[in-house]
């Protein structure tokens, strides 16, 4: 579904941050200046969330992941149930050092968080002393805090969605070391270079971060939706074989 310019506008995707603090990388972007403020330029944006959302659903059709990283107050929830929704892992508390380039590491503090559980499950939990409980729904709690939302990712992933580049640079470089390909929404007080794929916006207003992440996440959801298509055609030609083989053989047979 193509971007609509009008719903950006609405949306105040288009204020920028003050003259004073832009980065010169971002002319290319940017529309005008009004009252002391850099107003970008919105044709550019639309035809960039297309650009990104093309990318974003092919990424998403290989069935790969798409990790959300947003750990301002006013995009954290918005990033939460977005790409909750689409079932996609999403970082909205501190970003934890190694996050990508120690993956390994990570993955065993992930490990640590569901054998807890087993633990709780199968009743061990219980024969521990009241102490030992109490640090050990701690070390739960604070696993949960900082990676429940990428609990299923047993992978690096596919790309980087992240809003406020500036914020999350840890996050772009460790992205950068691995060649693992990034998307932002990036305002006018930020470099677009660092980005693979730039959508020009305000990623300081709640309304603007939300209606950019609509458009990607439906984006998200059709590559989704393709590969779920594809699936089911792959196994009806499974299920069509036997079939097909036995009309053969009686074919055969009456012959």
């Amino acid at each position: 579904m193509a971007v609509e310019v009008k719903e950006l506008l609405e949306a105040g995707v288009h204020f920028g941050h003050l003259t004073r603090k832009w980065d010169p990388n971002m002319a290319p972007y940017i529309y005008m200046e009004r009252n002391g403020i850099h107003i970008i330029n919105l044709y550019k944006t639309a035809a960039k969330i297309d650009e990104a959302g093309e990318a974003l659903a092919k990424i998403a059709a290989s069935g790969r992941k798409i990790l959300f990283v947003a750990t301002k107050k006013q995009a954290k929830d918005i990033v939460a149930e977005k790409a909750g929704n689409i079932n996609m892992p999403y970082i909205t508390e501190r970003w934890p050092g190694g996050m990508l380039t120690n993956f390994v590491t990570i993955r065993k503090a992930i490990k640590k968080m569901s054998t807890i559980d087993r633990m709780k499950k199968d009743g061990t939990f219980n024969t521990l002393s009241k102490k030992e409980r109490l640090q050990v729904d701690r070390l739960r709690a604070k696993l949960e805090k900082n990676l429940g939302s990428i609990a299923d990712m047993t992978r690096l992933p596919g790309a980087l969605f992240v809003i406020d580049i500036k914020r999350e640079h840890i996050a772009i470089k460790e992205a950068q070391k691995l060649n693992i390909p990034i998307f932002a929404m990036v305002d006018t007080n930020s470099d677009p270079r660092e980005v693979d794929y730039v959508i020009p916006s305000n990623d300081d207003a709640s309304k603007s971060i939300d209606k950019v992440l609509t458009h990607v996440t439906e984006a998200v959801t059709s590559g989704l939706n393709e590969r779920k298509a594809a699936k089911a055609d792959k196994d009806a030609a499974k299920a069509d074989k036997p079939a097909k083989k036995a009309k053969a053989v009686a074919a055969n047979e009456e012959e």
